[in-house]
C-alpha cells in the first residue's frame, strides 16, 4: 500500500510543479493595442510600429481598435492573408476575415498569437485600398514564449 501512495504523491507533485512552471508563462503574455494611440487607421506605418514594439511572443494579444463606420469615419476591418505574396499585393481573394467593421469598437477585437508562424494582417476595406495605399498592413511572427525571459 505504501508504494502506491508514494507513487500517487510523486504524480501529484509532478502536476503541481508543471502548473507552477506553465502558469507564469501564461501570465507573462502581453496585450498590445495595434498602433497605440493611433489605433487601426488609414495612413499609419504599422511596419514601424511592429519594429518598435517587438519582439512579440506566443500568447501575446494584438488588439485592433477602430470606430464603426459612420458619416465621418471610413470602415475598417482585419483580414489575415494566407501568404507573403498575397500580403505584398493586398490580394484579398483567399484572405480570411478575422474582424468585421463593427468589431473594433469599444475595447476592440483581440487576436491571440497562438502559433509561431508569420501572421499577415491587413485592412480589407474599399477593395483593399486601405492595404495598398493606406499602409494598413503588417507582419508579426511571434517567438516562443519560453524566449521571453
Amino acid at each position: 500500500m505504501e508504494g502506491r501512495s508514494s507513487a500517487g504523491f510523486a504524480a501529484a507533485a509532478a502536476v503541481v510543479l508543471a502548473l507552477l512552471v506553465l502558469v507564469p508563462e501564461a501570465t507573462r503574455a502581453e496585450r498590445f493595442v495595434v498602433g497605440d494611440a493611433a489605433r487601426w487607421t488609414w495612413g499609419y506605418n504599422y511596419t514601424d510600429w511592429v519594429i518598435k514594439k517587438g519582439p512579440f511572443f506566443q500568447n501575446d494579444s494584438l488588439v485592433f481598435m477602430y470606430d464603426p463606420p459612420n458619416a465621418t469615419t471610413h470602415a475598417h476591418s482585419v483580414y489575415m492573408m494566407r501568404n507573403l505574396a498575397d500580403y505584398q499585393s493586398c490580394n484579398l481573394k483567399a484572405a480570411k476575415l478575422v474582424a468585421n467593421v463593427m468589431q473594433g469598437a469599444g475595447s476592440g477585437y483581440e487576436f491571440v498569437l497562438k502559433k509561431r508562424k508569420s501572421h499577415y494582417f491587413v485592412c480589407g476595406e474599399r477593395g483593399g485600398i486601405h492595404c495598398t495605399m493606406g499602409q494598413m498592413k503588417f507582419i508579426v511572427k511571434p517567438k516562443s514564449s519560453a524566449c521571453r525571459d
